[in-house]
């Protein structure tokens, strides 16, 4: 699991423990135990360095004993795993099924779910990390909503995909929560009034390679307001799967290393429950995907 972290004011990029108790800073380890500096400090120059970056964390990761350096988890301020991303995220609107019907407020499946996928996206200004307050935007919003989602992280320069190659050109997976402002979303139409506000991209807590997550769409997905489960999902309920994303996006625009695609999010989302849930200052909001961890994040008071 690589995570981006700040301690003692430096920004670095590490692995989380086995345990999860301590992150490993990549770049001190690769001197510990290979005697090499390699590696660079972000993580956006680690996907660009490709299989040799991955090849030497391998290398450390068979190597690793007591006299590995490492710091306790509760020391650092984990970062959003690529705090700045190079581009907008990729964003699918209606992915699952009952979400689809849910966002518009039917029970007509044929009326409901896209025939292609819904593309739009989210700024870069949008992304936090695990632990950030989302802003409320309070002046042009009072329907926060949430959504949890799978996000898929690109290794390599991906141009023309075709479905049965596009695993090639995945890097690992993260957590999305795809903040909304419903009543901008609904005003303007287009979604990146309504999705593209400052901070309305928590991500983390980690990218969990790829190797570690052989289906992607076998995972449960689970979001809790206040403690309360709102969404209880399993990725293998995609309406368009990661292979057709991939191939859908690359057809028309070149996806680079480090580029994002959050995949969609199940039914539950504040804005379908009748009368409305919609987030209010000071909610927390605690995101779920097996095998990648817990993104935690709090509406500002």
């Amino acid at each position: 699991m690589y995570v981006t972290f700040e301690a003692q004011g430096k920004i670095e990029i590490g692995i989380l423990s086995g345990n999860s108790q301590y992150v490993i800073p990549l770049q001190a380890a690769e001197q510990h135990y290979c005697n090499s500096n390699t590696l660079p400090a972000t993580m956006l120059d680690f996907l660009e360095q490709g299989n040799a970056a991955v090849a030497t964390v391998q290398n450390i990761l068979a190597k690793i004993d007591d006299s590995c350096p490492k710091l306790p988890l509760d020391s650092v301020r984990l970062l959003a795993p690529i705090p700045r991303p190079r581009k907008n995220i990729f964003c699918i609107g209606k992915n699952y099924v009952e979400h689809a019907l849910e966002f518009d407020k039917t029970k007509d499946v044929n009326v409901a779910v896209p025939k292609i996928p819904i593309v739009f996206s989210k700024p870069p200004t949008c992304v936090i990390g695990t632990g950030a307050v989302v802003k409320n935007h309070k002046h042009i919003t009072s329907q926060l909503d949430y959504e949890v989602e799978l996000a898929v992280v690109i290794g390599k320069k991906a141009c023309r995909v075709a479905k049965e190659d596009a695993y090639e050109y995945v890097f690992g997976y993260t957590i999305m929560n795809d903040v909304s402002a419903r009543d901008l979303q609904k005003a303007h139409g287009q979604w990146i009034m309504g999705k593209g506000p400052d901070t309305f991209a928590p991500l983390g807590p980690c990218i969990t390679h790829k190797s570690y997550i052989p289906d992607p769409h076998s995972l449960s997905l689970q979001c809790f307001i206040n403690g309360e489960l709102r969404q209880n999902g399993n990725t293998k309920d995609m309406v368009f799967d990661i292979p057709t994303l991939i191939a859908t996006l690359s057809s028309v625009i070149t996806l680079e290393p480090g580029d994002i695609i959050a995949t969609g999010t199940p039914a539950g989302v504040g804005g379908a429950f009748n009368p409305p849930k919609f987030l209010q200052p000071g909610d927390e909001m605690r995101l779920e995907i097996e095998k990648i961890g817990v993104l935690v994040n709090t509406i500002e008071k």
